[in-house]
């Protein structure tokens, strides 16, 4: 496998690899990682439909891109998804899914149309004091000792960053500002995560940091997440033939570690301490210090059945794609009227279980525990508010200046309530969310990144709280008269929460080598997917870097000859680089930094020389001078 930039190798079919008649794929999982990497071994590695086998203990697709009408429940959808122009591989894919809705189209021409016709930007990114405007006025308020916080953080090797917070960065200066509150809210961030995903996430965005207070550099789907993006993938593959088994669980994977016939229980490889961290082309991070080139081949897939447990054995024509992990194990809903059950003394269970298994074979399968053994550290909760009637969307107009019912961009991305003891954000994307859904009901997704907190309306944690209660809070911080709360949540609104114990496990402090490599090396027929496999191209908790493992995995096993898109570079453009550094100073430049006497002539003395170059006028179109 290989990585290329540029319409050569993106426009180019790969010729057929030698031998995929003769072989078969398992994979477990249905997110989106799961189905690209059956995507590509239909499209690209030109595998037999039929040959293909995903395994989903679930009874529908999609993992935690979900969205459904449940049966006394009512609409439900755990999270949202936000795209950008450079999600390289998912577009590279996405031209080739048909549209379900219009003939002739693919996913990503409705998709292109869409937010060309309709393009995104929020009108009111934050309220305060029960639905007034919060004042941000778009800036991001870092004083000059912050931005240079942030700077540090940018500069830092990855290696000093393992296992290490943000706290160790930050402080009030940075934790206080628009900054952090634009950034926390949006991607989910808390104080004790890891310093290591903030930096990768600064410089993988580093394009869009202009962007953060009025979202103008997303695009989103029509529809929610399952029937925008899983269904035109899954009726893709079952076009051609792809076998699916719902309501079958793995619960482990066996190796033969070294050659052999079965799996060796002993860990083998070299100590951490006696490798060298070799650093990815990138720049990112190092690869996985546990890595040896010892053979690793799967030998056997245990399953679940309804009850009844049974074996796949393997060979190595027999390739397997581990979905490792999951951001919404254990989630758990509530209703109206009951909330949403929250056990933290549950073990994780499922693909947790399953990677802890298939983790204690070999020390380069990774570490789960570093993810999945603190679930108070990695839950929120979040809420689907059906609105159904005409009572609440004016209170929703009034905050967002724009007709709910349009069918067009509503909120923009979340509006997040700066007092909220919950830290509550709320979205309402274009409108109707769900096909069948009523033309005079709107959803609206609310979460709260600090679920544990007695709320400011209904005084009770929102794990404690009724779809009903956590409406009616988010209806206070609406600025609806309280006169008027009770009825509206109890009457005119369904409310679905939901508690996610593991949706933020992916951030939590780490070092190189505790999430498995996609292909470990070794690896004969076998790859990991999803959030918790580790590429040095992408940052995780996005769309593109699931996608991107499938399509990685499947290219390396099984020889693709045509290059994986690069990951978009915008961190190595200097053209981003000043404009990020004079965004995030609120078009300050530089030279309004407050010096000493010493800086301010070494400065002076360096602007002087660079007069008249291009260099300076580079500068100077970008506000740093």
């Amino acid at each position: 496998m290989y990585y290329s930039n540029g319409n050569y190798e993106a426009f180019a079919r790969p010729r057929k690899p030698e031998g995929v008649e003769s072989k078969h794929a398992y994979i477990i999982g249905t997110g989106l990682a799961a189905l690209s990497a059956a995507c590509y071994l239909v499209r690209d590695a030109q595998m037999p439909g039929e040959h293909i086998h995903i395994i989903e203990k679930d009874a529908v697709p999609g993992g935690a891109c979900d969205g459904a009408d449940i049966p006394g429940l009512g609409y439900v959808m755990r999270g949202g998804r936000e795209m950008d122009n450079h999600f390289e591989v998912m577009w590279d894919l996405l031209r080739s899914i048909p549209s379900i809705e219009t003939d002739g189209v693919s996913v990503l021409d409705e998709y292109y149309w869409l937010n060309k016709d309709d393009p995104n930007y929020s009108l009111c990114r934050a309220t305060r004091e029960q639905g007034h405007d919060a004042g941000t006025n778009g800036e991001f308020a870092l004083s000059d000792k912050a931005a240079m916080q942030i700077m540090r953080l940018f500069f830092t090797p990855d290696e000093e960053l393992y296992d290490r917070p943000i706290t160790d960065f930050f402080d009030d200066d940075v934790l206080g500002s628009n900054f952090w509150m634009y950034w926390r809210t949006m991607f989910a961030f808390e104080n004790w995560h890891s310093a290591l995903e903030m930096k990768l996430y600064i410089r993988r965005y580093i394009h869009h940091i202009g962007g953060l207070p009025d979202f103008s550099a997303l695009r989103f789907t029509r529809y929610n997440q399952y029937e925008s993006m899983i269904l035109p993938m899954v009726r893709y593959l079952e076009s051609h033939g792809v076998d699916f088994r719902y309501g079958t669980k793995v619960e482990n994977v066996e190796f033969a570690i070294g050659g052999g016939d079965g799996p060796r229980r002993e860990r083998t490889g070299v100590g951490q301490d006696t490798i060298l961290r070799i650093q990815a082309e990138s720049g990112v991070y190092a690869r996985n210090p546990y890595s040896s080139p010892v053979s690793k081949r799967a030998v056997r897939i245990d399953i679940d059945h309804d009850g009844v447990k049974s074996a796949i054995d393997l060979t190595d024509d027999d390739l397997v794609f581990i979905t490792n992990g999951g951001c919404v194990e254990n989630s758990t809903m509530g209703s109206q009227t009951a909330p949403a059950a929250w056990s933290p003394e549950l073990k994780p269970g499922g693909g947790w279980d399953m990677w802890r298994r298939i983790a204690a074979q070999d020390p380069s399968f990774g570490h789960p525990d570093k993810f999945c053994a603190d679930p108070q550290a990695t839950k929120w909760m979040s809420a689907t508010v059906t609105t159904l009637d005409g009572e609440i969307p004016p209170y929703i107009r009034r905050i967002c200046k724009r007709d709910p019912f349009s069918g067009r961009v509503v909120t923009g991305g979340i509006v997040t309530v700066t007092d909220s003891s919950w830290l509550m954000s709320w979205t309402l994307n274009r409108q109707q969310q769900f096909r069948d859904q009523s033309r005079d009901q709107l959803c609206v997704w609310v979460y709260g990144l600090f679920p544990d907190r007695p709320g400011d309306y209904v005084r009770k944690p929102m794990t404690e709280c009724t779809g009903e209660e956590i409406c009616a809070e988010w209806l206070y911080h609406m600025g609806v008269p309280a006169d008027r709360i009770e009825a509206l949540a109890s009457k005119h609104a369904n409310t679905v929460p939901v508690m996610m114990p593991y949706i933020t496990a992916f951030f939590m402090p780490r070092a190189a080598g505790d999430r498995p490599d996609v292909v470990p090396d070794g690896a004969v027929n076998f790859a990991f997917l999803g959030q918790f496999a580790e590429t040095p191209r992408d940052t995780i908790f996005t769309t593109e870097y699931s996608m991107r493992t499938g399509m990685e995995a499947v290219y390396t096993l099984l020889d693709v000859d045509r290059g994986v898109p690069e990951v978009w570079g915008s961190v190595y453009d200097v053209r981003n680089l000043l404009n990020a550094t004079v965004k995030l100073r609120d078009g300050r430049p530089v030279t309004d930094m407050k010096l000493n006497v010493v800086e301010k002539a070494v400065l002076a003395k360096a602007l002087k020389k660079l007069d008249g170059t291009d260099i300076a006028t580079l500068l100077r179109e970008y506000g740093v001078i």
